[in-house]
């Protein structure tokens, strides 16, 4: 086995850290980020290392990570939500974004379809909840 990852949850305040984001859009855009992904996951939100907000974890081949999760970061909004099979219909409809292999790149909230989005992060939870059983 890989590894164990270096990013691991921590006892850093939620709350404190998207009150920290400078930029009151990214700022903005992280309290509804946050609140959708709680209401998805149905978990509350924990900070894995300095700067990933995690819901829920989930134990794979490389260690345990977050079965969602996000960053506001400051050129844009991080969510690792992406990585499932038919994604590619659903990212079509979502609006200006671009991706890579396990992550969503967001500017702004504004720019996409929230519904989308939301149902994005619902496809992407119940396929990392179906490919790793609570263990």
């Amino acid at each position: 086995m890989a590894s164990e990852p270096k990013t691991r949850p921590t006892d850093a305040s939620v709350a404190d850290f998207i009150a920290a984001v400078e930029h009151p859009v990214r700022r903005a855009d992280a309290e509804v980020v946050c609140a959708m992904l709680q209401e998805v996951t149905g978990e509350k939100p924990v900070m894995w290392g300095p700067s990933i907000i995690g819901f829920g974890s989930y134990r794979g081949p490389t260690g345990d990570w977050p079965i969602a999760g996000f960053s506001p970061r400051k050129a844009q909004t991080v969510l690792y939500i992406v990585g499932f099979k038919g994604q590619e219909d659903l990212l079509a409809r979502l609006g200006k974004h671009s991706v890579s292999v396990a992550c969503l790149y967001i500017k702004k909230l504004a720019d996409v379809d929230l519904d989308m989005l939301r149902q994005i992060a619902e496809a992407s939870v119940a396929d990392t909840r179906a490919r790793y059983p609570a263990n």
